[in-house]
């Protein structure tokens, strides 16, 4: 398995970075997929639709993967081109590793299915997703891994935690977050908690 150095790895980082603050990172007033108030977002299909984030994203990504990982993807259609890339940098370092998508509501014709994709039964993945908030989306997502197809979930990776609770959510589910970026990391201050 290829793991990036140090030096690589915060050369990627911070050209990563400078692309989000860019062209992903806007401010104004915006309602979040959690339904809370924001002064500011993360356009993520901006950094994951464009080739040389996206190559830098997926690197970092993969760097991330532990050996056992069998798969990535998370919620449809932010983790779709995502999960793609790091599937195919893996297949060109020599390592196996599959893509799949969580639809948002389980089809109606065909298959039926909400998770598609080449994933085994009982498979172990990662769950992988470009911005995170409360983690509520990335729940829906294990649990539709765990009902169709009884994955083993041992990770979630994010491009930019807003630091809004996914992290405690996620680990009071079991799961562990990992987050390329916080987004303190992309010089947006948090708010000051309300006094008491």
């Amino acid at each position: 398995m290829v793991h990036l150095t140090n030096t690589t790895r915060q050369q990627l980082r911070a050209r990563l970075a400078q692309l989000i603050k860019q062209r992903a990172l806007r401010f104004g007033q915006f309602t979040l997929a959690s339904g809370q108030k924001s002064s500011y977002y993360i356009d993520g299909k901006q950094i994951s639709l464009s080739g040389e984030s996206l190559h830098l994203l997926a690197q970092l990504i993969l760097d991330q993967l532990p050996a056992e990982v069998e798969a990535v993807g998370g919620m449809s259609i932010g983790a779709d081109p995502i999960a793609g890339a790091v599937a195919a940098l893996a297949a060109e370092a020599g390592r196996s590793l599959d893509a799949f998508i969580v639809r948002k509501e389980r089809k109606q014709r065909g298959t039926q299915q909400q998770v598609e994709g080449p994933l085994a039964e009982g498979a172990t993945v990662a769950v992988i997703e470009d911005v995170i908030t409360t983690g509520g989306s990335t729940l829906r997502v294990i649990e539709a891994l765990q009902r169709e197809r009884s994955a083993q979930i041992i990770k979630v990776i994010a491009m930019v935690d807003r630091l809004q609770g996914a992290g405690e959510n996620l680990a009071a589910a079991g799961y562990e977050l990992t987050a390329i970026f916080d987004i303190t990391d992309l010089g947006v201050k948090l708010p000051s908690p309300p006094d008491a």
